[in-house]
């Protein structure tokens, strides 16, 4: 495929996503089956395509003054990619399967199209209903935020310890580019490729024997300021495909027990292949069954009790730009009675003396500090472990930076750690 039939097959996949209201994936395989002639590379170069309108929609439609598929890609060209508008007219030429030429507003609008009297959440490519939220938290710093949310992230993964030192996995994933991240002892960054693509692990012996696994900087940070030790008695509560599970373990170097659960046995089901590949023999699952409490023998006993909460997944809008454009209020205020539910749950499996550590992907400050006041009201046993002990106890001091100014724990962002968006937050009970 050329250039400019790229792009015609992006914009057909934006209006898709816009009449289905589909994720951008779905869509993207869907596209890939009905045009089977398109090679690999094609198909990464339209994946990029699409998820870059994705990142910048908001300030896209500005710039043109449209909010149409056509106007979206032409606008994000320019204003991320910074083509200019001769060099977007090469490429929309009309001749072929490139797109249709442009008018002369399209024209008008890429030459002299500006930001000025845009307001923050165009500037910032967030949705204008989270404009008071983002602003909440951020105050003058939310385009920045904002923007930072819209780029392009990483590919970052955790050296698996209980296998390989962090040393042998750089060395062994040199040729991909691969370099320490700055915050976590253990993780290792590669850098995406001139289309915005990571590279594929799916060859690399370092993946297929289990020395790495796939993780954000910042969802190591949050695993290592649970405190996890040796021959504690864990549970995780929301372990989903088993992330920070398989991390506490290497944490806890196989010593002592995890207990790794969660509502949804599906999210649960590609945990067990991990474990097996990562040699972590200190995890029991402890899958749901209909209306029968799996957990029930764990109250009270419980030195740690993590829960890696569902929420809106503000955080990681720099990975699943569509999220962001898809989210409805509605859907925030589900998640925050959830978060609730969940955190009430988890409080009565602490032991005296136990630790109770909430996490989120999320930014807001509804799903976060909000969620943890509320806790604190209903349980007078449980108090705020600060962020300074978190950090010297992680051994990772200059999170202490990161301490929120609203309440108890951390706020982690792409503008301020180079990670995704995570909320940290720890209580003890008395």
């Amino acid at each position: 495929m050329t250039p400019a039939a790229r792009l015609s097959a992006t914009i057909d996949i934006l209006a898709v996503m816009d009449a289905q209201r589909r994720p951008a994936a779905d869509c993207l395989k869907e596209w890939g089956i009905a045009h089977r002639f398109a090679g690999s590379k094609d198909r990464s170069a339209i994946a990029g395509l699409l998820y870059d309108c994705l990142r910048v929609r908001a300030s896209a439609s500005w710039l043109m003054d449209d909010d149409s598929p056509r106007a979206v890609l032409f606008g994000m060209l320019r204003d991320l990619r910074g083509l200019d508008a001769d060099e977007v007219a090469g490429l929309a030429s009309g001749e072929g399967h490139a797109p249709a030429s442009l008018t002369e507003n399209e024209r008008s609008r890429l030459e002299q199209g500006t930001f000025e009297g845009a307001p923050d959440h165009v500037r910032g490519n967030y949705p204008e209903w989270l404009a008071g939220a983002f602003s909440a938290v951020f105050g003058d710093g939310a385009v920045d935020e904002g923007r930072a949310l819209a780029t392009r992230a990483p590919l970052d993964l955790r050296a698996n310890l209980l296998k390989a030192p962090r040393e042998k996995v750089l060395r062994a994933l040199a040729h991909l580019g691969a370099q320490p991240t700055p915050l976590s002892p253990l993780g290792v960054r590669v850098p995406a490729g001139p289309d915005g693509r990571a590279p594929s692990l799916t060859g690399e012996p370092s993946h297929i024997k289990g020395h790495v696994e796939v993780q954000d900087e910042g969802s190591q940070v949050a695993s290592l300021l649970s405190g996890a030790k040796p021959g504690e008695q864990v549970l995780d509560l929301c372990a989903g495909g088993g992330g920070k599970t398989l991390a506490l373990a290497a944490q806890m170097n196989n010593k002592g027990q995890i207990y790794a659960t969660d509502d949804d046995g599906r999210r649960l089901a590609p945990i067990y292949d991990r474990i097996a590949r990562a040699d972590a023999r200190n995890i029991q699952v402890r899958a749901p069954k209909r209306e029968q409490d799996v957990i029930a023998d764990l109250q009270g006993r419980c030195d740690l009790v993590l829960v890696d909460a569902p929420c809106s997944g503000t955080g990681t809008w720099r990975r699943h730009p569509d999220a962001k454009w898809r989210m409805r209020p509605g859907a925030l205020t589900e998640r925050c009675k959830d978060q609730d539910s969940i955190l009430a749950n988890a409080v009565r499996f602490l032991k005296p003396g136990g630790r109770l550590v909430y996490v989120t992907c999320s930014v807001l400050r509804e799903e976060n500090e909000d969620r943890i006041d509320r806790l604190t009201a209903e349980h007078a046993d449980l108090a705020p472990i600060g962020v300074g002990e978190l950090a010297q106890g992680a051994d990772l001091p200059q999170l202490a930076e990161q301490a929120s100014p609203f309440g108890p724990g951390l706020r982690l962002t792409p503008r301020q750690t180079g990670t995704d968006g995570f909320y940290v937050a720890a209580l003890r009970k008395g």
